[in-house]
Order: structure tokens, then sequence, then C-alpha cells
């Protein structure tokens, strides 16, 4: 913090409140972009006292970003004034009140340009993988318990392979030697140019309780693996995945769902094969060209309002 923040919260507060309005102040910003929680708040409370306008991003499932009663009640009582605000799925704008929704506009994620290129087409490596942070939300343990069950004696060739790193690292290697799978579970932490290490992979897997817009499965149906994804809120992974035809949906912390799942996928390869086509097209969508256009268009369109 800096001297002049290390006053009582509430000095802190009206500190960085003042600072913000007189930082408006000398900008004149024709527009300001806000992201997240608490900054939203802040931004909306200062900037449009300027006479500025402000939109403001919600990356999360807002009753998660939006989950302390102080926190609801600043963006109940602020998210008025906004002059939009960006959401990333369907399901996050449903979870605002309707004079909300009305400010509401879903505009995607941009892909990584590393992970736009031709969808690799040849013999698959037996591995199913994820790549996310390892805690709970994230699901390793479910889907550990899912891969056991479908390619424990039917597919024994085939691997488990974690990408990421996080407090449950060291749990979920116990629990791998306790369901007798150590030797096919692989724990590689994080790594560097991901595109490279999964786009060869028989499987993807997201088994999020929650997410916003997922940028792994974005990522993942770009190079064109097939896809298996939990339908968790506030419904990115539904937004991009239509089911049976560019990846499958399973309901939230269903292990045997999971399981039957990847027993469809390894086991028709014709499926997986299609699956993998069809989530290609998510480049359409996502590219960084089209995306970026996109919040150019809605930007300049809200500056002209």
């Amino acid at each position: 913090l800096l001297k002049e923040e290390q006053a009582g919260r509430a000095a802190n507060l009206k500190n960085r409140y003042n600072k913000l309005r007189n930082i408006w102040k000398e900008l004149k910003p024709d527009l300001v972009l806000s992201f997240l929680g608490k900054n939203n708040i802040m931004a909306l409370s200062t900037a449009t006292r300027e006479g500025i306008k402000v939109v403001v991003s919600v990356r999360a499932d807002p009753d998660m970003e939006y989950g302390s009663r102080g926190l609801k009640a600043g963006m109940l009582a602020t998210f008025g004034k906004a002059a939009g605000v960006v959401v990333q799925s369907k399901g996050a704008k449903a979870k605002f009140p309707k004079y909300i929704q009305k400010k509401c506009i879903i505009l995607p994620n941009s892909l990584n340009p590393s992970f736009i290129r031709k969808r690799y087409i040849g013999d698959r490596e037996k591995k199913i993988v994820m790549v996310a942070r390892i805690n709970s939300n994230k699901n390793q343990e479910m889907v550990m318990r899912a891969f056991k069950d479908a390619a424990g004696d039917a597919f024994p060739d085939y691997s488990l392979v974690f990408y990421g790193d996080g407090p449950d690292s060291i749990k979920l290697q116990r629990l791998a030697s306790e369901l007798g799978i150590r030797k096919r579970v692989e724990f590689k932490g994080n790594v560097s140019n991901v595109a490279e290490h999964i786009e060869k992979a028989s499987i993807f897997i997201l088994a999020s309780n929650h997410e916003g817009m997922p940028n792994s499965l974005i990522e993942a149906m770009s190079l064109g693996l097939p896809c298996i994804s939990t339908d968790c809120p506030c419904g990115g992974p539904r937004d991009l995945i239509e089911d049976g035809v560019n990846g499958l949906l399973v309901p939230v912390g269903d292990k045997d769902a999971m399981a039957r799942a990847i027993t469809k996928v390894l086991s028709d390869k014709e499926l997986a094969e299609r699956l993998g086509e069809q989530a290609t097209k998510i480049q359409e969508i996502c590219s960084p060209d089209v995306t970026n256009s996109k919040w150019k268009k809605y930007f300049d369109r809200t500056m002209e309002d």
C-alpha cells in the first residue's frame, strides 16, 4: 500500500475514491473500461460523477464475483449508471436484475494466436488432458475417478495428463496411488507452449464446478480436440458446445456421466473425429481479428450514444 493508503479501511476507501476522481479529471477519457468486482463499482462511483462513460466487464459467475453482501449492494447501486455491461455468457446475463440486463452485451474472449492453426490429422496420442489450476473448483479428483472407471481395464494404454499447478497437487498424487492408477496419471505442472503439448491428445476435459467463459476450452476446441465439459454455471461451456455436435456436455460433479462420455469418445473414432472437426469452427467466432472488431464496434457505438 502507498503511505497515504495505510490508514483505516474507510479512510483508504475515501483516499482511493478521491485519487480516481482526480485521475479522471486530469485524463478526461472518452470511455473507461473496467474489469472485475470491486474495480467496477469504484469506476462507476467515480468516473460517472465526472460525466465519463463507463463500461464494466464481469468475467466470472456474477453470484461469485459479487458474492458478499457488500459487493452485491455496491453492484446493484452502481451498475445502473454503466454505459454498458460486458458479460461472457447468456447464463451470466440472466443473473442480473432486468434493469441491468438491458445494459448487457455478450462479447467473446479473444483466442491466443498460438492456438489458431490447422487441426492435427493423424494418429492421436493416447492421452486425456486437462489444462487448469489444480484445485477443488476444477475438479480433477472427479476426472481421476471417472478415468479409472472408463479406462482402467477397457483402455489400458491411455494416460490422464494434468497441465497446471495448484494447492491440490500432492493430494491428487496420493489419490492416484490409492486408486491404483498412479503410473497412468501425469502431473506436468505449468508449461509454456501449451498448444504443442496438447494438440495431438485424444480428449480434452474441463470439469469445473463454476466458470465464466473458459479460455482453456476455447483453446482446445480451436485445436480440434474432442472436448468433454461439465455444463457448469454460469453457462460458458453451454454457449460453446452443442452437445454431440462439437463436443460433449455432462452434469457438474457427475462422475458416472463423465466416465460414460470418456468411453463414448475413446470407443468411437468417427465420433471423436467429427467432434474435433466441428470444434475448430470456434476460430470463426473467437479469432483476435473477429473478437477485437466486435469490441471496437461496441466501444465506438457506446461513445457515440
